[in-house]
C-alpha cells in the first residue's frame, strides 16, 4: 500500500498548473482506455505534477461505478509515480465513500477529492463535515466547492470553518465557486490546505493574491506553451502579460467552445480529436460535435494560435 502524501507535498504537486484526465470514448460509447493513457501522458509532459480525475471533466456521472473504479486503477498504473493521483468520488454516500476511499488507496491513489449527495439541500455543515471526516480517515481528502454552489456562500464558508477544525485529513481544495467566495475561501484556507483553482486562467488569477497554489488548465493537454508563458508571468508579478493571454487566448476560445452545442465540453473532447489524443465522442445522451463543428473548432483555434 502507497505511504500516504503529507500536506507539503501534497501542496506542491497542486502548485502551478494542471489538466484534469478527461474520460475519451469510443463511437459506440465505450470507454477508449488507449486514449485515456495518451491524455495523461500528454498532461504530463505538458507540465501537470497531478494526474486529476473529477466526477464531471472524467464523465463519472454518466458511467459505472466499475468503469469509474477501473478508469481509477488504470490512470493510476498508467501515470506510475510520474505525478500526484487525485481520484473523484460522485455522489457517494458516506459507507460507499469510505469504500471508495479504501479501494482508492489500495490502488495506490494519493488523494481523493470528495462530492458528497445533497438532494433536496439535505446536508448540514455538520453532517457534510462528519462526511469528510470518515473519509479523510482512510486517504488525505481534497473538498470541492462545487457543492456549495447550490446552498449559497455563508453554507460554504461555515462548512469550511468547521471543517479546518475537525478533519485534519483533509489537504486541499479545489474551487468551481469562484468570485467572492473564491476570495473568502482562500482567505479562509490557504494556510491550511493546498487551494486549487477550477476551470480558466481568469478564475485563477481572481484568487491568486488571496493564496492559490494552482489552477485547472484546460490548454495543459493541448498548447503547454501557452500555459507557461502564463505561469512564467505569475511568477514573475508580470500582470499585463497574464492579462493579455487571457484576453487574446482564453476568452475567445472558451468563448466559442461554450457556445457549441453540447456546452464548453463538446469542443473539448472536439480537441481530442483535433491534436490526435482520441475522437470526438462522448456517451449519448452528451451531445458530440458534427463534422462542420469541428471545421469551425479548428478555425477557431487557428485564430486564436492554439493551432
Amino acid at each position: 500500500m502507497k505511504t500516504k502524501m503529507n500536506r507539503e507535498a501534497i501542496r506542491a504537486a497542486l502548485t502551478g498548473p494542471s489538466g484534469s484526465i478527461r474520460t475519451p470514448f469510443r463511437r459506440d460509447g465505450g470507454v477508449d482506455y488507449n486514449g485515456l493513457k495518451r491524455v495523461i501522458d500528454a498532461n504530463i509532459a505538458g507540465g501537470s505534477r497531478t494526474a486529476l480525475l473529477t466526477a464531471g471533466d472524467s464523465h463519472f456521472l454518466a458511467i459505472s461505478d466499475r468503469e469509474i473504479a477501473e478508469i481509477t486503477k488504470v490512470t493510476v498504473k498508467h501515470t506510475a509515480g510520474r505525478a500526484m493521483v487525485v481520484a473523484a468520488d460522485r455522489y457517494y454516500d458516506t459507507n460507499r465513500a469510505i469504500e471508495f476511499a479504501r479501494y482508492c488507496r489500495e490502488t495506490g491513489v494519493d488523494v481523493l477529492m470528495v462530492m458528497p449527495p445533497d438532494w433536496g439541500h439535505s446536508m448540514t455543515p455538520g453532517s457534510l463535515v462528519e462526511h469528510y471526516t470518515a473519509v479523510a480517515k482512510h486517504i488525505p481528502v481534497m473538498v470541492v466547492t462545487n457543492v456549495f454552489v447550490p446552498r449559497g456562500k455563508a453554507f460554504g464558508l461555515e462548512t469550511l470553518k468547521l471543517a479546518l477544525e475537525k478533519v485534519p485529513g483533509i489537504a486541499a481544495v479545489k474551487d468551481d465557486y469562484c468570485g467572492e467566495f473564491g476570495r473568502r475561501m482562500a482567505l479562509l484556507v490557504h494556510d491550511h490546505w493546498a487551494v486549487y483553482s477550477g476551470g480558466l486562467k481568469q478564475n485563477h488569477l481572481d484568487i491568486h493574491p488571496y493564496g492559490c497554489d494552482g489552477y485547472l488548465s484546460t490548454l495543459v493537454t493541448f498548447k503547454p506553451a501557452v500555459v507557461r508563458d502564463y505561469w512564467s508571468a505569475i511568477l514573475s508579478s508580470n500582470l499585463p502579460i497574464a492579462r493579455k493571454i487571457i484576453r487574446e487566448r482564453e476568452m475567445p476560445w472558451f468563448d466559442f467552445i461554450a457556445s457549441l452545442k453540447g456546452g464548453f465540453d463538446a469542443g473539448i473532447h472536439g480537441m481530442l480529436e483535433v491534436y490526435g489524443l482520441a475522437k470526438r465522442w462522448r456517451r449519448k445522451p452528451y451531445y458530440s460535435l458534427t463534422d462542420a463543428e469541428m471545421e469551425q473548432l479548428r478555425d477557431c483555434l487557428k485564430r486564436v494560435s492554439l493551432l
